[in-house]
């Protein structure tokens, strides 16, 4: 095993860019980076990168950590939500900063948290 990886740790650029796949197989997107409790340390959203073309129309999902199982399988994480379901789920665009409002981070738990819809 690397150095940078463990049976149950990961470095954190090793996370970026990993896929992101619905139950179905589908690949949703990938990992883009994901957002840390400064007090806590944990992790509490994997922003997933979703659509658009050499980065020109692409949005920004926040999922939260506890949402994504990691499949050794596919080498990637796995979420409960198909197309349309992320699509409707709360996101951004690049260069907007959406956990600057402090409603925002409850916005996105309320969402994943109402189940399959």
């Amino acid at each position: 095993m690397e150095k940078d990886e463990t049976t149950d740790l990961i470095a954190s650029n090793k996370v970026d860019g990993t896929a992101v796949f619905n139950r179905q197989g589908e690949k949703l997107g990938e990992v883009y980076n994901f957002m840390v409790g400064k007090r806590s340390g944990e992790v509490a959203y994997a922003i997933m990168s979703f659509g658009g073309f050499l980065g020109i129309g692409q949005t920004y999902h926040p999922l939260p950590w506890s949402a994504l199982t990691y499949d050794t399988g596919k080498k990637g994480y796995v979420i409960d939500a198909d197309k349309e379901r992320l699509m409707r789920a709360p996101n951004y665009a690049a260069g907007e900063e959406p956990f600057s409002r402090p409603e925002y981070g409850q916005q996105v738990r309320d969402y994943w948290s109402s189940g399959p819809t």
